[in-house]
């Protein structure tokens, strides 16, 4: 289950409720007896132990019963421990546990090194990778896609979607959502709704939900004028005070219908640059890379950029996609060859050390004197503003601020020059799902270039125009597409095996599972026709009849026929709120059944 819902509103909270860190204000939350929950913590390990040690040691039943069998004398004992160590798969362990940390980009040699040697973000791997290892029955997991690169990211999905237990997982990444998770828990006004199918149907349910809560809501608040109005008229008259009274009874009991409405998204402006600049702002020239002299991370580099661009840089992690962003920027003068940049290029860098680097103890409005000294207080605090951090916001100090809002300062603060080139890398991971969106706008409507290095696929696809990727020790133009490039890695870590089938067969066979995959959704896929014909037959009917009324004649001349017009408008009304509420029930089995089958 992906768990989902705006920065701020509580999933930290729940999950903190969940592991017994925070007692409930009132209920109580229960762990099925003897089942174990997996949490990964933000102490990583970093001792001497290897990689390799530290994942087999998450296994804290093989461990005791391996350290038991060393010492155990009596002979039943020595027997159930055995037992026991086969009926857990204890014996194949190594191999499992190697088989996970490959999965997470490290290699065989990388698993016998020591945690100490590598840094914060691969030794969360290593935490991941131990959980992982753990099978606990409840696994919870915190936006684990933000320290895996794409290939990482793509074995994490495979992984979770075959998991044998349960797994609840907060994450803003839409295409993992998508892929890996079977429900999704969205909280909202305090309150956990459950959906099924990943974050596409979700979204489609929430939309179709709205509408129906505001066609609801209208419905509720004609009722309501046509009732007051006709208290108000005749409430004075005897005749007519028993049927008065009686609606002013049924307007007590009108309880005003819960409308699900979005809360407005905090904006993200980046100002584009005043003037452009002549092509390319940056060229490569057979350009060698590194930081030891005898030792290149990158070779044969020979790429440009133009004030126009928008790419994606793709690869491993490790394989020097940093590296390449530090030397566009002038950080890292090549080895051998040239780097040519544009003399009036300025430059805007987000990277999640730049947001570490933040002044924990000064307030954005602080951060924000530093570049504007000469400014008024309103300018800047409409600067601020402009970035999603109002008043509130803009006086509280950086280390209290979200990760979310953290990384919206940061975004102020580099484009606050109109940069000509935008190098952002990972800049969503601390963004919620909303906020993603927003970004995305922002980024399209910025005229100057932008190089994004970024695992988030929906990020990539809605603003980059050209992919490279860094492997093999350079960077080349990737000509296919992202779902091209995610096929590449599963199709890289898949193990080969040997099948006597031959290419015509193959595809014999996938005919006949599609044709069998068509003729079991078909029921489903009917209903759903069904409907929709019910529904529109339903709208045109009622658009007919208030082609009739309109006639506002028909009411002087004929009342008893416009009744009994506006009777049969009610009636369709009714037949169309029920065809419609069927349609998403039926539409929601439909895509799971179909999310299921995939």
């Amino acid at each position: 289950m992906g768990f989902v819902g705006r920065n701020g509103t509580g999933k930290s909270t729940l999950f903190r409720l969940i592991k017994d860190e925070i007692s409930p204000d009132d209920g109580s939350i229960t762990l099925r007896k003897g089942a174990k929950y997996g949490v990964v913590d933000q102490e990583v390990p970093s001792g001497p132990e290897s990689l390799m040690e530290t994942v087999l040691a998450a296994d804290t039943e093989r461990a005791e019963l391996l350290t038991e069998s060393e010492t155990a004398t009596d002979p039943i004992r020595i027997a159930n421990i055995h037992t026991r160590l086969s009926d857990i798969d204890a014996y194949s362990a190594e191999a499992r546990a190697g088989s996970i940390l490959s999965g997470l980009g490290f290699s065989a040699a990388e698993q016998l090194k020591p945690c100490a040697e590598f840094s914060g973000g691969w030794r969360m791997r290593v935490a991941l990778a131990a959980m992982l290892f753990a099978k606990p029955d409840l696994l919870l997991l915190d936006e684990p896609t933000n320290y895996l690169d794409v290939e990482g990211a793509v074995w994490l999905e495979s992984h979770i979607k075959n998991y044998d237990g349960t797994a609840f997982i907060i994450s803003h990444d839409k295409d993992f959502l998508n892929r890996a998770v079977t429900h999704i828990a969205h909280l909202r006004e305090r309150k956990l709704f459950a959906y099924s199918g990943g974050y596409d149907n979700f979204q489609r349910q929430l939309r179709e939900q709205q509408r129906l809560s505001m066609a609801m809501r209208d419905k509720q608040e004609d009722e309501r004028r046509k009732l007051e109005a006709f208290v108000t008229r005749f409430k004075a008259k005897a005749s007519k005070a028993k049927q008065a009274q009686s609606r002013v009874k049924r307007l007590e009991k009108l309880k005003p219908i819960a409308t699900i409405i979005d809360d407005p998204i905090p904006p993200i402006d980046l100002p584009s640059p005043e003037k452009s600049l002549s092509p390319p702002i940056v060229r490569f020239d057979d350009v060698t890379l590194g930081y030891e002299s005898n030792k290149a991370i990158l070779k044969r580099l020979n790429q440009r950029i133009d004030p126009d661009d928008r790419i994606g840089i793709l690869g491993k992690n490790g394989q020097g996609k940093s590296t390449f962003a530090k030397a566009v920027m002038g950080m890292l003068p090549p080895q051998d060859g040239f780097v040519k940049r544009h003399k009036k290029m300025k430059i805007g860098y987000f990277a999640q050390h730049e947001i570490d680097a933040l002044n924990t103890s000064k307030s954005a409005y602080e951060h924000v004197i530093e570049l504007m000294p000469d400014a008024t207080e309103a300018q800047r605090r409409a600067r601020l503003a402009r970035f999603g951090l109002g008043h509130e916001k803009a006086e509280t100090i950086a280390g209290n601020l979200s990760g979310g809002e953290k990384a919206r300062l940061l975004f102020s603060l580099i484009s606050f020059h109109a940069p000509h080139l935008l190098i952002l890398d990972e800049p969503a991971n601390h963004l919620d799902m909303d906020s993603r969106a927003e970004l995305i706008n922002a980024l399209n409507s910025y005229d100057g270039a932008v190089v994004v290095i970024s695992h988030d696929r929906n990020l990539l696809e809605s603003v980059v125009d050209r992919l490279w990727v860094v492997d093999n020790g350079t960077v080349e133009n990737f000509e296919g597409s992202l779902e091209d490039y995610r096929q590449l890695q599963i199709e890289k870590s898949r193990p080969l095996k040997k099948s006597a089938a031959t290419p015509e067969n193959d595809k014999a066979l996938q005919r006949k599972q599609a044709a069998a995959e068509r003729e079991r959704l078909a029921p489903l896929k009917k209903t759903c026709q069904d409907l929709e014909t019910l529904i529109e037959i339903a709208r045109k009917k009622i658009d007919k009849i208030d082609a009739t009324l309109g006639d506002g004649d028909l009411f002087t001349s004929d009342p008893r026929k416009a009744q009994i017009i506006l009777d049969m408008r009610r009636e369709l009304e009714n037949e169309l709120s029920a065809h419609e509420e069927s349609w998403l029930l039926a539409t929601e089995a439909y895509e799971a059944a179909k999310f299921n089958s995939e």
